[in-house]
């Protein structure tokens, strides 16, 4: 038999004796190869081995988790679904009625062999000019008609000559902290932030550096206490709207202060905005600092999962940096998924499916605070999710394996936190993915767990 599977016997073993308990995160691939003395890609294979036999879940950027079992018979807490098809409210790619066919429509030129001929050649970091064009006019934010970009208004005008391009937002996020952050060197973020960027500074050798947060977000002092005590920073990624995970935004005179930090230290931001479009006619941090601010985002939220197009405003100090960055990582845009989009954005579709996509994810969060009530919640009544800080004695990895064994998934504070010694006990609940009435009852089976009547989830037992 192969090492690796006698590797996987093992943990198998760990899980069933209860050594290894559900809803118990394990080390990442790269620590448990260092722990057991084998190659990177041997204990890939045991990883994938485990998932292969259900023991385990996770995803890229939030880790590995031992699977919790099946509910028993009767659950007082279980879901109608089934539980071998839980209901999903870790990832959170919203969908309305009538987008399908809305784009479709938008796709048929395409279809013509002279125009998908043209649309299926290669591109580079730069994409072409009418994409550069269209996705300046879809960023840009007219606040006045007095100013082309003041930030003080509220005005931003998107120079088309600052975009660039990569195949997706993961990739765009990627090419900025490469660009601006050596190896061994540190990168500020939030507390508690996308974790997909704690996977991409992982493997980028970068060092991050906790910043705190209050119910408003970033706190500017943090960024000047770390950089004195922690040793410089040479950046900071923020999501200054609709924080991930914690769904707040920063106040303009926060956002303000922060870009005063920022100044006095020289330092450049990376501005993740792929949640911007639900809070529109709002200028982003790039508005205020647009000569040391990256913004990245994408179309996976805004349009679909499948199209993962991603993009960055990039100044012109930078630019070359960034797009260097973009091509060694082999990183550059699907030139059909690039004038696809180009043709949403010109005929009014991209902007029907965001104003529906608001109008939904209005319609969930009033629904999720309903259903509970007397939670402690914090969110944005336009976020598509929520964040729940657990009653007391709850703790955040077994109300999560509690609500998998009744067949409903949410993140643990955890998978969020930079450092894992102050995870707070809370968890992410996205609310995007599945129809509204299995929602309601997801919800409902949450608040059940919450109240008591999922008694594992409470202390060690």
């Amino acid at each position: 038999m192969d090492d690796y599977r006698l590797l996987a016997d093992r943990i198998a073993a760990e899980i069933a004796d209860g050594r290894l308990r559900p809803g118990q995160q394990l080390p990442t691939q790269r620590a448990f190869a260092r722990s057991r003395g084998i190659a990177d890609s041997t204990a890939g294979r045991v990883y994938r081995e485990l998932a292969r036999r259900g023991l385990t879940v996770g995803e890229v950027g939030r880790g590995t988790f031992v699977r919790a079992g099946r509910a028993p018979d009767g659950a007082r807490v279980a879901l109608a679904e089934p539980s071998a098809t839980p209901v999903d409210l870790e990832l959170n790619y919203p969908s309305v009625p009538g987008q399908n066919e809305l784009l479709t429509a938008g796709l048929a030129p395409l279809l013509r062999p002279d125009a998908l001929g043209e649309a299926l050649r290669p591109v580079g970091a730069a994409g072409t000019g009418a994409a550069r064009r269209a996705f300046a006019g879809l960023l840009s934010v007219d606040a006045c008609d007095s100013c082309d970009s003041c930030g003080s208004c509220g005005s931003w005008h998107v120079d088309a000559a600052d975009l660039l391009f990569a195949g997706n937002g993961r990739q765009a996020i990627a090419g900025a902290l490469s660009a601006l952050v050596p190896p061994g060197q540190r990168l500020g973020v939030e507390e508690l932030t996308y974790p997909v960027v704690k996977a991409v500074a992982e493997r980028l050798g970068i060092v991050l550096v906790p910043l705190a947060v209050d119910e408003h977000g970033l706190l500017p002092d943090a960024v000047a206490a770390a950089h004195r005590t922690t040793g410089p920073l040479r950046a900071v990624y923020v999501q200054p709207r609709l924080q991930n995970p914690l769904g707040v935004s920063l106040p303009r005179e926060r956002a303000v202060a922060l870009v005063a930090v920022l100044r006095r230290l020289d330092l450049p931001v990376v501005e993740d905005a792929v949640w911007s479009f639900l809070r529109p006619g709002s200028a982003p941090l790039a508005a205020l600092a647009p000569e040391r601010t990256v913004l990245v985002d994408s179309l996976s939220k805004r349009l679909a999962p499948g199209l993962t197009t991603g993009f960055a405003v990039v100044p012109a100090a930078l630019r070359e940096r960034v797009a260097g960055a973009l091509r060694s990582g082999g990183w550059a845009p699907s030139g059909f998924a690039l004038e696809a989009a180009v043709r949403w954005i010109g005929d009014g579709t991209l902007a029907s499916v965001e104003a529906a996509k608001r109008a939904d994810a209005t319609a969930r969060q009033l629904l999720a605070r309903e259903m509970l009530t007397g939670q402690r919640l914090r969110s944005d009544p336009g976020s598509y999710y929520l964040w729940w800080e657990l009653p007391p004695g709850l703790r955040a990895e077994a109300f999560v394996a509690e609500a998998a064994r009744a067949g409903v998934s949410v993140t643990p504070a955890a998978a969020f936190a930079v450092d894992p010694r102050r995870s707070p006990s809370a968890v992410r609940v996205g609310l995007a993915s599945p129809p509204l009435p299995v929602l309601a009852r997801a919800l409902e089976t949450l608040a059940g767990i919450a109240a008591g009547r999922g008694e594992r989830a409470r202390g060690d037992g």
